[in-house]
């Protein structure tokens, strides 16, 4: 796992900085702390951070093919690069390292930007062809690794992390609007948008090349939704299992030591048991744990280490976990307001001191519909809607919406005013509301006038309503499973594993996200994934009598903090001047509305932890970036 980074000035006679190019790959420290490397020609340069994993001693980058004019900068893992490395033999390349690196300048050589569709991992890349002067990018298929990108009509910057592009003191920190409204909305900021004008997220599953002064950027892989009744239950559950197994064992090709998350829930239980079988070391496992026991999970992954006799690890995180909270700001490099950032911290923390590597158990939910209530509530909303006309339908539900008590602030699956706004809504609409953190009301209120003078009739909702075009299924729980994949998983999921294991200079894998188990995941039934109340249904009958049934039986626990209880105790001193005194942060966001917020909240009348543990992000960040 390493950082990468590059510049590429569109004037031929316009050379490349070395002091900028190494200062971009100065702050990448963290992702690359074993070695570095750079190569710099003209207008083109490229720059390498690296974190060794596999082929210790003859891996570094950038790595060139054999007449030096393509060159590469590769951040990720190829795990069937022995495979294509005997396809490209086959066909006369000839290799000097046994580095996946080396298989994609070849793969490039032979098929040209059509080598992405032969990579199985998780990747971001650039290289630069100088047989035909242009510069190529490409992000794996879920978006694992990330790649972004500055451009203007002189030249284009990327790189793995904001902050090095920042580097160089030219490029304008401008803040997009719109980014800010999506960011309140959902607690991040979805791609291809950052939280700088003209710095952009290249999308997963996309490429780009810039030649001539022209960027082309296309999608070469989509999750392929449809409906396939033909699947046998047994067939189904060796088959599946098969490909768990398979997505397992590719991960486990590592040349230093490699452990796991365990949360002690079913994902990550199954990545952990898998492993066990399949390893002949035994495995290694890290678990977090709060003090509040009502988000405290440890007495689950405690039975399951028990039960396989894991090397198990086990920390307790504590409301001190504020100390933190400016240096995760700096390596979230944009507003980001998962709370669940902190304990990812914390898990990777610990991890490293046991191993380099860990696999987790991240895109179970998505893959198998694990969002029990989410997708429950969206499902039994449908099938309302498909009862009642939309004459009907809309005034009724408005009406019913509008008298019934304000809740904003319970669970949203549980709340009723939700659900009946929901079903005046369309369900497009009514998902999005569903995923909003924050009602549209809300939003308003708590943006300045400014903003919403910028903002004029924009809605975030337009994230959602492209991909819910785009995507070919017409199964309702296979359209959300989709937009989930291409907004919430990549943007804040990944996004937030990738920045907090690098911030530790942890590699990251996840088997549940491999391609052919995303693929065939994607034309089950869904009866075999939400059936009833029972989530991963499939999931769950094929570890039957293999997990304890305490893992397989429990309600759906996401990895929850106490920022609540934390706002109103140990972090309040600390929270204040960020959110209330911050005058930096007055253009974007209206003052009395946080006043009345922070009021609230302390006094016990509502719940405001979530717009204010924004507000707190945003203002870190704003200090760390903007000043």
């Amino acid at each position: 796992m390493c950082g990468i980074c590059g510049i590429q000035n569109f004037d031929k006679a316009n050379k490349v900085s070395k002091p900028v190019l190494k200062s971009m790959m100065r702050v990448l420290v963290h992702r690359g702390p074993d070695d570095e490397g750079f190569f710099i020609k003209d207008n083109i340069g490229l720059g390498h951070r690296r974190l060794s994993i596999i082929d210790l001693n003859t891996g570094q980058q950038p790595l060139c093919n054999e007449d030096g004019r393509i060159v590469i900068v590769f951040n990720g893992e190829i795990y069937n690069f022995k495979e294509l490395q005997q396809k490209l033999e086959a066909r006369g390349h000839r290799f000097k390292t046994q580095t996946d690196t080396e298989c994609i300048v070849h793969g490039y050589e032979e098929w040209g930007t059509k080598v992405v569709d032969e990579l199985d991992g998780m990747f971001a890349f650039a290289i630069w062809d100088g047989r035909n002067h242009q510069l190529f990018l490409a992000r794996d298929r879920m978006g694992k690794k990330p790649l972004y990108y500055f451009i203007d009509e002189n030249r284009l910057i990327f790189a793995s992390e904001i902050k090095a592009i920042l580097q160089d003191p030219t490029v304008p920190k401008e803040i997009e609007p719109t980014s800010v409204s999506d960011y309140l909305s959902l607690l991040y900021v979805p791609a291809p948008k950052t939280i700088y004008r003209n710095i952009y997220k290249l999308p997963s599953g996309h490429w780009l090349r810039c030649k001539n002064r022209q960027t082309e950027i296309q999608q070469y892989w989509d999750i392929p939704f449809y409906e396939d009744g033909n699947h046998a239950s047994s067939e189904t559950e060796i088959t599946l299992t098969e490909k768990l197994q398979d997505a397992v064992q590719a991960r486990l090709i590592s040349d230093v030591p490699l452990g796991a998350f365990l949360s002690g829930g079913l994902d990550s239980s199954l990545v952990v048991y898998l492993m066990h079988g399949l390893s002949q070391n035994g495995v290694t496992t890290a678990s977090i744990g709060f003090q509040e026991k009502k988000y405290d999970e440890l007495i689950y992954s405690r039975l399951l280490g028990q039960q396989l006799e894991t090397d198990y690890h086990e920390h307790t995180v504590k409301p001190n976990a504020v100390d933190i909270l400016p240096k995760l700001a700096w390596h979230l490099d944009e507003p980001h307001a998962d709370s669940s950032a902190v304990p990812t911290y914390y898990v990777c923390k610990m991890a490293r001191k046991a191993v380099t590597v860990a696999l987790s158990g991240d895109g179970g939910d998505e893959n198998f519909a694990g969002y029990t209530r989410r997708y429950y509530y969206d499902r039994l909303e449908n099938r309302i809607r498909t009862f009642l006309p939309d004459s009907f339908r809309r005034p009724v539900f408005n009406a019913l919406a509008a008298m019934y008590p304000k809740a904003d602030w319970l669970p949203r699956p549980l709340r009723a005013k939700s659900m009946l706004s929901n079903l005046a809504l369309s369900p497009e609409y009514g998902f999005f509301n569903t995923m909003c953190a924050l009602p549209v009301s809300v939003k308003h209120k708590l943006l300045s006038a400014d903003m919403l003078a910028k903002l004029q009739d924009y809605d975030t909702f337009s994230v959602f309503e492209h991909h819910f075009n785009r995507c070919q299924a017409k199964d309702p729980l296979s359209r959300v499973q989709y937009v989930d994949m291409k907004t919430f998983l990549v943007d804040d999921i990944l996004m937030k594993v990738d920045k907090m294991s690098m911030a530790n200079s942890l590699e990251v894998r996840c088997p549940l996200l491999d391609q052919h188990v995303i693929e065939y995941a994607a034309g089950l039934p869904s009866s075999l994934k939400l059936k009833g109340k029972t989530s991963k249904y499939i999931l769950k009958k094929i570890m039957r009598n293999k997990l304890p049934d305490e893992i397989l039986d429990r309600p759906k626990h996401g990895f929850e903090v106490p920022i609540a209880e934390w706002l109103r105790g140990d972090l309040k001193t600390f929270a204040y001047p960020y959110i209330n005194e911050n005058s930096a942060i007055s253009p974007y966001f209206n003052k009395r509305t946080i006043d009345n917020m922070w009021n609230e909240h302390q006094r016990g009348i509502r719940n405001w932890s979530t717009p204010l543990w924004a507000l707190l992000m945003f203002s870190l960040w704003h200090e760390t970036f903007m000043i």
